[in-house]
């Protein structure tokens, strides 16, 4: 890997970082447990849209166990990996299949990780009453994967190339 390649991985690193650490400070006054902006997930989808799946996922992974061991525990590290890794496979297929622009790509993201998270978390507590937060959190991934797409595409479009 070349330098150049090894500083963008850096950077877009401790770019998701900051924004987990942000997103960690922010208290969203909603009842449903695990409502979050999805700020980190800018800088992925960033990385997906100009650098390719490869360097995303790094990114996310890397992203999801640096702020699970520094803000989380590791049950909430769990989670997040969970939600990262289906939110990026369903991101990755969506665009491939160039039907989807950034903004929906980007929320289907953000109801796939909620989805992730709360597959884990029924499986962990053996219950499948977490089944009624879906809804909320459907919305609120959709929401704020909207938010993102909308703020990642004008990103991307600034970036050079």
């Amino acid at each position: 890997m070349s330098t150049k390649k090894t500083a963008q991985y850096g950077l877009l690193t401790a770019l998701a970082f900051i924004f987990s650490y942000i997103e960690s400070v922010i208290m969203v006054p909603v009842p449903v447990p695990g409502i979050k902006l999805g700020l980190a997930n800018l800088v992925v989808l960033a990385a997906l849209y100009r650098m390719g799946k490869g360097p995303a996922a790094f990114v996310s992974v890397i992203r999801v166990v640096l702020a699970g061991l520094t803000f989380h525990n590791t049950m909430m590290m769990l989670y997040s990996l969970a939600g990262c890794m289906l939110s990026l496979f369903v991101m990755i297929l969506l665009k491939k299949t160039g039907r989807f622009g950034m903004v929906g790509v980007s929320a289907a993201g953000g109801v796939m990780h909620n989805l992730g998270q709360l597959l884990v978390a029924a499986a962990l507590l053996e219950t499948s009453a977490l089944v009624w937060y879906f809804p909320a959190l459907m919305v609120s991934g959709c929401i704020t994967g909207i938010v993102i797409g909308v703020a990642g595409a004008e990103i991307v479009k600034r970036l050079p190339h």
